[in-house]
This record gives structure tokens, C-alpha cells and sequence, in this order.
């Protein structure tokens, strides 16, 4: 008789602080201690154990090369914190595995801590998830989707054809692989080509609806195809723009159902949030456990005051 699995909250990591270092620890650093200052890792000692009843805090470590002390959190999104360490790790395990995120508000009641505090700790987590792209999306034999879609409405705003008074998102979707996704001020065929051509390998074929700003940009790379939305087509063959349509409606669902409401000033991190989740996805063989490792390992190199949270997009 097979056992059922333990809940997630019952992991000793969620709720132990010493486990929850230990794990980060072994996430962030898995041959060994990394000094922060200055990349020693030969001459890495716990200090707790040489002044052990003394006061040195739990994790502090002692590197020997540069005379440093530091942690598993230090040069990273969960420097200086006061939230303990076990609630920033379940916290990430929760935003990795919803599939649509998980509110604010949701994350208050599980933790136990603060609106003010789970919202600051959901911002930290999304600047964990971001990454810098490597390479170009496609390639020869490859198909990359594109397309734009519209989120928000202004307060008493009418509704205008083409979402005008909506913030824009276009996202580029290489089939069987992954997404990049951008905030944009428009979706002119200006704004656009500087984007395709910087992410999407030229030698890819291109698929897109209709739209007469795809028109020029397409003939750059190796084949450029559409379907007519307009006259209710959407697939042809092997010409569809199904996988990014798809993409766009778990973000839809997770901005307007959980979140309900993202700033201008804040889309673009929660647009990357799911991005993240895509590219880590099952069908790509990755598990909520390996997705929320992936999110920890991103945690190294960036910090993130609460006075930038609410000044940039950073």
C-alpha cells in the first residue's frame, strides 16, 4: 500500500529554520560554502562552532581568505530581512507551484505575516525569477509565435478597438520551448522590429495572426506565416498561433483572477513571474520541487529595497 505524499506545509523546511537554511545552503551553494566577498571556497569555516555560547548567530560563516563573515542570504534578494528564513522558503515553493500565482493576500494568511510584508516578500521572489536571456529564441527548423495581448483598464475609460487604453504585452513563444515575454509602450511595427530582431534567430520560421505590423519584419527571417483571427481562422495546417494564444490565457487568468490588479509600474515583474513558470514547466520535465530550486539558485545577485519596489520596475 502506497503512502500518501506529506503536505507541503509539513516539509521540515517550511517550518524549521534550521532546516530551511540547510536547504538553501545545499541549493545555493551544493559543493560547499561560497564566500559572497570575495569567491573563496577553500578557507570557509562555521563561526558559530569556534565561539559556540558566545552570541554568533545561527549560518554565519567565517571566510578565511578575506577575513569576512557572511551567510547563505547575504548578496542576495533575502538580505536583511527580519521575515525568518523558513517562510521565505515556502513562500517560494508557493509561487513556484501555483500555477497562476498566488495573492498577496494569500500569502499573508499562510505565513502569518503582514499584507505590507507579503506583498514586499512576493516582489523579492518575482526579482529572484528573473533572468537575462541567452541566445535567440528558434533557429533552423523552428517555429517562434507571436503575439500581442492587453491588460488593464483605466478608471471610467471606455472600451476603444485594439485595447488602446490597456497596458500592452507581446510574447514570443518558441514552439516546444520557451517564452519571452515584454511590457511595451506600443505594438507598431516600429516598436516591434528592434524586439523580433534581437530575440528571435533569423533563420526561424515566424508565425503570427494577421496583423499588418508583422507584415515587413516577417520577410527577415525564413519563413514568415499567419492565420486570419478575422475570419475565425486559427489554425492551418501547422500554421497556428495556438501555443502563445495559450500562454496568454493562464497570464490573463492569474492577472485578473488572483492578482485583479498590477500596476503599469509593476507588470513587467509579473509578467516575467510567469514566464518563469512556463519555462519550468512539467512537460519540459521539471516538478514543483525543481522549480522552486531553480527560483533560490536565482536569488544570488540581486537585492531589492521596498523603496525600489515601489520607484522602478527594476
Amino acid at each position: 500500500m502506497k503512502t500518501k505524499a506529506p503536505a507541503a506545509h509539513t516539509e521540515p523546511r517550511f517550518t524549521d529554520e534550521e532546516a530551511a537554511r540547510a536547504h538553501l545552503e545545499a541549493t545555493r551553494w551544493p559543493k560547499g560554502p561560497v564566500c559572497p566577498h570575495c569567491g573563496g571556497v577553500e578557507r570557509n569555516s562555521r563561526l558559530e562552532a569556534k565561539v559556540a555560547g558566545k552570541g554568533a548567530r545561527p549560518g554565519l560563516l567565517f571566510c578565511g581568505d578575506c577575513r569576512s563573515q557572511f551567510s547563505v542570504t547575504v548578496g542576495t534578494v533575502f538580505e536583511d530581512s527580519k521575515v525568518p528564513l523558513h517562510k521565505w522558503v515556502y513562500a517560494t515553493h508557493l509561487m513556484c507551484s501555483s500555477k497562476k500565482g498566488i495573492s498577496s493576500k494569500q500569502l499573508e494568511r499562510v505565513l502569518g505575516v503582514s499584507y505590507k510584508t507579503a506583498w514586499f516578500m512576493s516582489h523579492r521572489i518575482r526579482k529572484a525569477m528573473e533572468s537575462t536571456p541567452s541566445g535567440q529564441l528558434g533557429g533552423s527548423g523552428k517555429i517562434v509565435e507571436v503575439d500581442e495581448t492587453y491588460y488593464g483598464k483605466k478608471k471610467g475609460a471606455k472600451i476603444k478597438a485594439g485595447g488602446a487604453h490597456k497596458h500592452r504585452i507581446v510574447s514570443l513563444v518558441e514552439r516546444s520551448g520557451n517564452v519571452r515575454s515584454f511590457h511595451v509602450a506600443s505594438v507598431s511595427a516600429a516598436n516591434l522590429k528592434p524586439l523580433l530582431r534581437a530575440q528571435i534567430d533569423k533563420r526561424s520560421h515566424l508565425m503570427t495572426d494577421e496583423a499588418t505590423r508583422y507584415w515587413r519584419i516577417g520577410k527577415e527571417f525564413g519563413a514568415h506565416s499567419s492565420v486570419n483571427h478575422a475570419i475565425k481562422e486559427y489554425a492551418r495546417g501547422s500554421v497556428t498561433t495556438n501555443t502563445v494564444e495559450g500562454f496568454f490565457s493562464i497570464l490573463k487568468r492569474g492577472l485578473t483572477g488572483i492578482y485583479q490588479h498590477v500596476s503599469e509600474q509593476h507588470l513587467q515583474r509579473y509578467v516575467s513571474e510567469f514566464d518563469f513558470r512556463y519555462n519550468n514547466r512539467e512537460s519540459q520535465g521539471i516538478d514543483n520541487e525543481q522549480r522552486a530550486a531553480a527560483a533560490l539558485k536565482g536569488i544570488e545577485g540581486k537585492r531589492l529595497t521596498y523603496k525600489r519596489v515601489n520607484q522602478t520596475i527594476a
